[in-house]
C-alpha cells in the first residue's frame, strides 16, 4: 500500500489554479522528488498534505487513512521543513528544539537531533546570530523531533556549504535506509538526481511524468557512446551507436590502439528532460 495516495485533487484560489487533476503515489521508504517551476502547484500540494489547506476536492490518503479523518495525532507522524525556517530568533538552538518538543507526545532528544544535523556545538547560541545555512539545519532538526514516518522538505540544502550539504544528504539517505519516507520539493536538479528514488514533474497543477532519474536518462537520452582519444598528440572524438556496439570493429580498434581519455554515454540532465517533457524550464 502506498504511504501517500493522491487522486484527482483540485484546489483553486478564487479563479487562480493551485492544482487540478492532481494524482500520484509515494511508496514507503523512498525519497520522492516533486519538481516543477514556480507556480506549478508544489506549495499547494505540500500544504494539502500537511493539512494547512483543507478545502480541496478529490481524495488524499496518508498512511492508509483518509487525510480528512486524521486529527492532531497526524503531526506526531510527520515532520515539515519549509524553505523559510520557522524559528524563534531570541532563543538558543537548544531552547528552540525544547520548546517545539513540548508539542509532541513522544520525541527524540533535542541534543541528539542537533548532533544529527551538525549543530550540537552551537546548541547554546542565539538563533539571531545564525547564518542562513545554520537556520536551515535547525529547521530540519525541528522537523526531525517527532521521529516522523514521513518527512516533508522544501529545498532542504538551500544555503548550505558543501560540507554541511553532504552531511544532510547522508542523513536523508540514512533515514531512507531506516524505512522513513521523504517528500522533497526542489529546483536543484543535482540534489534530485543524487537523492531521489523517483521524481515527479508537475506543471500547471498536475503531474506529467513520474520515474526514477536513471530510467528517465535512459529513456530520454541518445543511445550513443562518445569516445575521446589521442591521435598523434591531438584529441579526437567519435560517437558510436549502442546498438550493435559489441560487434563494432572501429570502436574496438580505437580501444586497442589509442590512448583513451574518456568514454561516456550521452545522458541528458534532469533539467533537459524536464524541458523536453513539459516545454518549460524549472525556474
Amino acid at each position: 500500500m502506498p504511504i501517500i495516495e493522491v487522486r484527482n485533487v483540485r484546489k483553486y484560489y478564487g479563479n487562480v489554479r493551485g492544482v487540478e487533476n492532481l494524482s500520484f503515489e509515494v511508496e514507503k521508504g523512498e525519497i520522492y522528488g516533486f519538481l516543477g517551476p514556480n507556480g506549478a502547484g508544489k506549495t499547494t500540494t505540500v500544504k494539502i498534505l500537511v493539512k494547512i489547506i483543507k478545502d480541496y476536492t478529490g481524495e488524499v490518503k496518508v498512511l492508509g487513512r483518509d487525510l480528512r479523518k486524521w486529527g492532531k495525532d497526524y503531526y506526531n507522524k510527520i515532520g515539515v521543513s519549509f524553505e523559510f525556517p520557522a524559528l524563534y530568533s531570541r532563543l538558543t538552538a537548544l531552547e528552540n528544539l525544547e520548546f517545539f518538543a513540548s508539542f509532541y507526545k513522544k520525541h527524540l532528544d533535542p541534543m541528539e537531533v542537533l548532533k544529527m544535523v551538525g549543530l550540537d556545538k552551537e546548541a547554546d547560541q542565539l538563533v539571531a546570530n545564525f547564518s542562513k545555512g545554520m537556520k536551515k539545519k535547525l529547521d530540519l532538526a525541528r522537523a526531525l523531533l517527532p521521529d516522523p514516518e514521513i518527512l516533508f522538505l522544501d529545498e532542504p540544502l538551500e544555503g548550505l556549504d558543501p560540507g554541511s550539504a553532504r552531511k544532510i544528504k547522508d542523513l536523508l539517505l540514512e533515514m531512507r535506509g531506516n524505512g522513513k519516507t521523504i517528500f522533497l520539493t526542489t529546483h536543484n536538479m543535482y540534489v534530485a538526481d543524487e537523492l531521489c528514488d523517483r521524481v515527479a514533474f508537475i506543471v500547471d497543477g498536475s503531474v506529467k511524468l513520474v520515474d526514477s532519474p536513471s530510467e528517465l536518462k535512459v529513456k530520454m537520452g541518445k543511445r550513443v557512446v562518445k569516445v575521446e582519444y589521442v591521435v598523434n598528440g591531438k584529441v579526437e572524438v567519435r560517437e558510436f551507436s549502442l546498438d550493435g556496439i559489441g560487434q563494432n570493429e572501429e570502436f574496438f580498434n580505437i580501444l586497442r590502439n589509442y590512448e583513451i581519455r574518456r568514454i561516456n554515454t550521452e545522458e541528458p540532465t534532469l533539467e533537459e528532460i524536464f524541458l523536453k517533457v513539459t516545454g518549460r524550464r524549472l525556474i
